[in-house]
């Protein structure tokens, strides 16, 4: 009779008995369990491998069984062997090939990154260095503020009084100018660094996703000017007109809303610009900085500052706490009436458009001309400098829009509108990623691209402004239709 293992059921080649149980055990397999456990593993007695006992045996054979006897059993045994080895190596080889995928991928990601990145540097390295170059030009000086400048400001009963004195720019304002600046570019420098990580989150798990929706206001209080000379403020959340401002004697052309302030400034053809109180419902400050109509509006940085510009033919930087005019400029060389402004990002220099054509490019601190843009064939009706400050967008009576470069000082793109297109109103989002324009209807460009992705007709009349909402979550809107839309996906 052969000795079987109590645990494998097979015979074992090295067998001993375990005098708690009495059984016979593999000693490999013994050893293992009592390592483990300690104990019998028949009757869970203490068991320690010094009390087992070997059994000497002459030559144990192991009988094989039954169905590995015969030729067809071991044949068997050998094709099951070869496709669970054949099985394993295909396994492998998908394995390899999946990993090898995944590499090749992430290699091609890495170095898409490093060549963003360093194109990135190499712009940026160039917007520096052409700002930094970006001098004041000889013979397109412009002189000082004319003293005909007379400012009015609200006294105490009511009643406008006249300032004649003009303050200048002091260094303490132009200091004032250079901080804001230096927090601005700053403030840019986080925000590009968060919108490239942004970008690159985007690339990598939304490639084929589609623009994001659109629709309305900076503000949740939205304003609109007419030709019925009233400003009309309007609550977007309660969807309601605040107030209503009477006092120009002409139409209303430009209107701005404080960013911190529940001031709106406006302005019109009566040459004079208003400063409007949306709590109080009254106008403030009257500035009379142009003896002809103010046909541009652009606010400071700072808040505290407001650009101006004029068919008089000069632009003018007022202090709007005090109404008084800061500096009055003009090019006597052009000769023209301007007829937009819009103050760069930075708050340093800022644009006019002309009538004959001309974007113009002013160092406020130094208040000269220190570039011009050539190009438009009719009046410049609007401009608009990108957040980021590298490009400027201008429409004109032409029917086209220009891209500038500010770092190379030329057009690197035209978009040709269609026949007797009005553009009224351009506007840059938050990002920079979208150009609004707004005329005979509204359309929306996506910027790199410089691609059209979205259009407007809904307004029966001409588009006079168009305004982006923060991130470019909606688009609101203007018309001479006496109408102000909201636009969303």
């Amino acid at each position: 009779m052969s000795l079987v293992c109590a645990i494998c059921n097979e015979v074992p080649e090295h067998p001993c008995v375990s005098p708690v149980s009495n059984q016979v055990f593999e000693r490999r397999l013994i050893e293992k369990y009592i390592a483990e456990n300690g104990t019998d593993p028949m009757n869970g007695q203490p068991l320690s491998e010094e009390q087992l006992i070997d059994i000497k045996v002459s030559h144990p054979i192991r009988p094989k069984a039954p169905s590995a006897t015969s030729i067809p059993a071991i044949l068997k045994s050998l094709q099951d062997e070869w496709d669970a080895v054949m099985l394993h190596s295909f396994t492998l080889r998908q394995q390899l090939q999946t990993t090898r995928q995944e590499l090749s991928h992430a290699l091609y990601q890495h170095d898409a990154a490093c060549r963003v990145i360093a194109r990135l540097t190499k712009e940026v390295t160039a917007a520096r260095e052409a700002l930094a170059t970006l001098k004041p030009q000889a013979g397109l000086v412009a002189p000082q503020a004319i003293a005909a400048s007379q400012p009015t400001a609200v006294g105490a009963g009511g009643e406008p009084m006249e300032i004649n004195e003009q303050v200048g720019m002091t260094p303490e304002i132009i200091q004032k100018l250079q901080d804001k600046a230096t927090i601005l570019t700053t403030e840019r420098k986080k925000v590009f660094l968060l919108l490239l990580l942004l970008c690159w989150w985007w690339f990598f798990t939304c490639l084929f996703s589609s623009v994001p929706s659109l629709v309305p206001c900076i503000y949740s209080s939205l304003f609109k000017c007419g030709a019925d000379k009233n400003v009309v403020v309007f609550d977007k959340n309660e969807e309601q007109i605040v107030a209503t401002f009477k006092g120009h004697t002409k139409k209303v052309t430009s209107v701005i809303y404080h960013p911190s302030q529940s001031v709106v400034f406006s302005a019109s053809p009566d040459s004079t610009i208003r400063v409007w109180s949306v709590t109080g419902g009254n106008c403030v400050q009257v500035v009379r900085a142009h003896e002809a109509g103010v046909t541009g509006l652009s606010l400071h940085a700072t808040g505290d500052y407001l650009l101006s510009s004029s068919e008089d033919q000069y632009w003018a930087f007022s202090d709007i706490q005090t109404g008084r005019v800061l500096t009055k400029v003009t090019d006597e060389s052009a000769g023209c009436a301007l007829t937009c402004a819009q103050f760069h990002p930075d708050g340093l220099i800022f644009g006019t458009g002309t009538a004959d054509s001309q974007i113009k490019i002013w160092d406020l601190k130094e208040r000269t001309n220190v570039a011009n843009f050539p190009g438009h064939s009719g009046p410049v009706t609007s401009i608009a400098f990108s957040e980021n400050g590298y490009y400027l967008a201008t429409g004109a009576q032409d029917s086209s829009l220009k891209l500038w470069d500010l770092r190379k000082l030329k057009n690197f793109k035209t978009i040709t509108l269609d026949n007797n297109y009005e553009v009224k109103s351009l506007v840059f989002d938050q990002s920079g990623t979208y150009l609004a324009v707004g005329g005979s209807d509204i359309r929306v460009y996506i910027c790199k691209q410089w691609s059209e992705v979205l259009n407007f007709t809904d307004h029966t009349g001409l588009v006079t402004g168009v305004s982006f909402g923060d991130n470019a979550r909606f688009l609101s809107s203007a018309g001479m239709d006496r109408s102000l839309k909201f636009y969303s996906l």
